[in-house]
């Protein structure tokens, strides 16, 4: 645990508060009531519901601590706010807030572990490392405090225009493949048929997971702000442990999407992973139709 220096009363209206304490407690807190919620109701997507919650916090509460006047704070409580907002309505209106909704994966996995194996991944991994890693990608909020002296600079207006455009791709992943999935099931509902059951146009044509891609780098960006303030490499531990994370998410869900869709494999062999390469675009023509 690394404290800056403590509070006087004629720099913050809450003198004697550590800001990064008061972080980590909250952090702490979040993960004891996913598991004990997940335990309670048999549903461990409890975090799923912080995901997009909870770094907005933290990062609003580094710069609420430096009582709203640091302009980098600021910029990432902002940048991080859009993120929330945008990301939060994106997972309700795909039903992640309603009563017994949970991630598709956590079945599979709960099936394949068993109950016991199963209990204990979710009281280590689902509802414990994973609110900590929403703590760590919000970490470099913390050194924006600490470096509050070192003026707003280029590197930090090329973070903001990095996270603009990483959000604004994210935004849009995400709205191609809501339109696709809603065309395809009002099709289904219509007793038609559709061509082939996942998004290949637009910017999935680029990426067979574009979303994920500008997810991981816009935390990048959040990191360049720490270095901006004067932050070390620590403070990119987050955006790593976050990345390494989508890794082995990604590979588990197109291992899920080639049992489920045996086209994918063209899909596959078509199209980038997750960084966009121009000119791979999948052959397995217009989509849904």
């Amino acid at each position: 645990m690394v404290y800056g220096p403590s509070f006087t009363a004629g720099m913050n209206p809450m003198p004697n508060v550590y800001p990064l304490s008061v972080a980590e407690i909250a952090c702490a807190s979040f993960a004891g009531l996913c598991w004990l919620i997940s335990v309670i109701t048999g549903n461990c997507s409890q975090v799923d519901r912080l995901w997009s919650i909870a770094p907005p916090l933290y990062v609003g509460w580094f710069a609420a601590a430096a009582g709203f006047q640091d302009p980098r704070l600021d910029v990432m409580a902002a940048l991080t706010a859009l993120w929330g907002i945008r990301l939060t309505y994106n997972f309700a209106r795909k039903g992640g807030y309603q009563a017994g909704s949970e991630d598709y994966r956590w079945p599979v996995l709960r099936k394949r572990f068993g109950p016991t194996l199963f209990h204990a991944f979710n009281a280590t991994f689902i509802a414990t490392y994973q609110n900590f890693l929403l703590f760590l990608i919000a970490l470099p909020a913390w050194a924006a405090y600490q470096g509050r002296e070192v003026p707003f600079g280029v590197l930090d207006g090329a973070a903001t225009l990095g996270f603009l455009v990483f959000l604004a791709g994210e935004t849009i992943a995400d709205q191609q493949q809501w339109n696709f999935q809603t065309d395809k099931h009002s099709r289904k509902a219509r007793g038609e048929t559709v061509s082939h059951e996942f998004v290949t146009t637009g910017l999935f044509a680029w990426s067979r997971h574009p979303n994920f891609f500008c997810e991981q780098a816009l935390w990048w960006m959040i990191f360049l702000f720490a270095v901006g303030a004067g932050g070390g490499s620590i403070y990119g531990v987050g955006a790593l442990l976050l990345t390494v994370l989508f890794q082995g998410s990604t590979t588990f869900t197109e291992k899920l999407s080639m049992e489920k869709y045996p086209s994918y494999a063209d899909y596959k062999s078509t199209t980038s992973r997750l960084i966009p390469m121009p000119g791979r675009g999948a052959k397995l023509g217009p989509s849904p139709r």
